[in-house]
């Protein structure tokens, strides 16, 4: 059944026959076809069966309609969608090569797909999680196996900003996943795809995968430094332009969110399998761009930047320093993570 379009009676019935389809490239947890419609290129995505498939498809559909609410639009169109067989049907967007400065229009697209949640939220989303107490552990069980040594003010630090991100207001429509490959460069602007991990919570959570690198995603970047100011910049002031308001958070507390995160150093399917924080003084492994202990050297060095001249969070940047330090004395071939995208 999966070789096949499927492209039911409900569907027929609202947008015709399809012609000439062709299966596209996709995630194992889907399927998808480019095919035509009176004439006119369409993309169909069906979500295979599979542990919360049912949940992945919601969120798909529901970020969709919420993300028409911008003009120009920031997502492909909706066009139809078959819930009992998990179908969707989009507008189909010709991709083009990204620029060298692509992450300033990525970060204002991004700003703006977030304000469409407006000024009710986004409704018909689960809420985003947050790192959690076992997380801080984790963390910290890390440090001691490199054998560095925890400052004493850092477990509370930790802690801070795990319950400073529970309790940031979550009025943004977050993508979940917005990486490199799920951004397509038009003609008419940048427009973003494959909302399946989409949620209503703080955008600054988003913003920090510029400078975290991509933490969810295969393709970790680190965008050069000039780069990545003019792209929080333009993010920040088109959340102003659309909302009024300036952006929820601290943009540091959201990177330490990310760099507490053992499931961030490996792709989907592997996530909530195991403390992968554990595994990292034993072995390295590669995903997509970066090795692991690239992904981490690379927060582990964001962080402690970024909270080095905070008073409240000076024990943080001791230990995220001399992890990273730790790391590279014990791993002195780690390169850093790559400036461009594949």
């Amino acid at each position: 059944m999966w070789s096949r379009l499927p492209f039911g009676e409900r569907l027929r019935a609202e947008l015709g026959t399809p012609r000439g389809a062709r299966r596209l490239g996709s995630s194992p947890r889907s399927r998808v076809w480019r095919a035509e419609l009176a004439g006119t290129p369409v993309v169909v995505k069906q979500l295979r069966d599979g542990p919360g498939a049912d949940d992945r498809y919601a969120r798909e559909t529901a970020a969709l309609r919420l993300a028409a609410r911008t003009d120009p639009p920031v997502a492909p169109k909706l066009l139809g969608a078959d819930p009992a067989a998990r179908v969707i049907v989009l507008e189909h967007l010709a991709d083009g090569t990204p620029r060298a400065d692509w992450v300033i229009g990525y970060a204002a697209a991004l700003a703006r797909l977030h304000a469409a949640a407006g000024p009710g939220g986004a409704d018909g989303l689960p809420a985003w999680s947050g790192p959690t107490d076992e997380d801080v552990a984790a963390f910290l069980r890390l440090a001691r196996m490199l054998g560095v040594v925890v400052p004493a003010g850092a477990r509370a630090e930790l802690d801070g900003v795990v319950d400073r991100l529970a309790r940031l207001p979550g009025r943004a429509l977050l993508h979940g996943d917005p990486c490199p490959g799920n951004d397509l460069h038009t003609g008419d602007g940048l427009r973003f795809v494959d909302f399946e991990q989409a949620s209503r919570g703080p955008g600054i959570v988003e913003l920090a995968y510029l400078r975290i690198g991509f933490p969810t995603c295969w393709c970790a970047t680190a965008p050069a430094r000039e780069r990545l100011a003019a792209a929080e910049a333009a993010y920040r002031a088109q959340w102003r332009a659309d909302t009024g308001t300036e952006v929820d958070g601290d943009l540091a507390d959201a990177c330490a969110g990310w760099l507490l995160r053992g499931d961030a150093l490996v792709q989907r399917a592997h996530r909530g399998t195991t403390d992968h924080l554990a595994r990292i003084p034993h072995r390295d492994w590669t995903w997509g761009t970066a090795t692991a202990r690239q992904r981490l050297a690379h927060r582990l060095r964001t962080v402690g930047r970024l909270t080095a001249d905070t008073p409240a969070s000076r024990d943080l940047a001791r230990l995220a320093t001399a992890m990273h330090e730790g790391m590279l004395a014990r791993w002195p071939a780690l390169r850093p993570l790559p400036e461009r995208r594949p």
